[in-house]
């Protein structure tokens, strides 16, 4: 800090002039001295202090400006690892989907074709039995209209 001119020698003399003992007005007089010299600041100490805190602030300022642009350097990396790693995982589910879909799929077509399988064999069974039963009738039929005719032609 640079020093104030603080004249003791006149403060004594004006202090002993209104009465006051010249050792006191001395040891007054050191005090003051002392208390400017060392807790009152010039215009030129404070212009010093803003000349030093303008500084500071600037470097304060260019290191939060470095720091913000590398920390968003590192959150559009890691954004972009992210995304990468969802894409990948999408993929995978994409394929393991699509997969399990064919196999379904195919579980689903064998399954039809056997209910197919079973269901033509029960209509040709059903198709056999009905034609057993109707030539059973047909021929019942034929028999009973033979035997009708025959005893027609017998009694005629």
């Amino acid at each position: 800090m640079s020093t104030l001119s603080f004249d003791t020698h006149t403060f004594v003399k004006r202090l002993t002039q209104a009465g006051m003992p010249e050792s006191q007005a001395e040891v007054l007089a050191d005090s003051q001295a002392q208390l400017i010299d060392e807790k009152l600041a010039t215009k030129h100490d404070l212009k010093e202090l803003e000349a030093r805190l303008t500084h500071q602030m600037k470097e304060l300022e260019t290191r939060l400006t470095h720091q913000m642009k590398e920390l968003e350097t590192q959150l559009t990396h890691q954004m972009k690892e992210l995304e990468a790693q969802f894409n990948y995982q999408m993929k995978e589910l994409e394929a393991r989907l699509t997969h399990q879909m064919k196999e379904l799929e195919a579980q689903l077509t064998h399954q039809m074709k056997e209910l197919e399988a079973q269901f033509n064999h029960q209509m040709k069974e059903l198709e056999a039995r009905l034609t057993l039963q109707l030539t059973i009738r047909l021929g019942s039929m034929l028999v009973v209209g033979i035997g009708v005719v025959a005893t027609l032609v017998k009694l005629l």
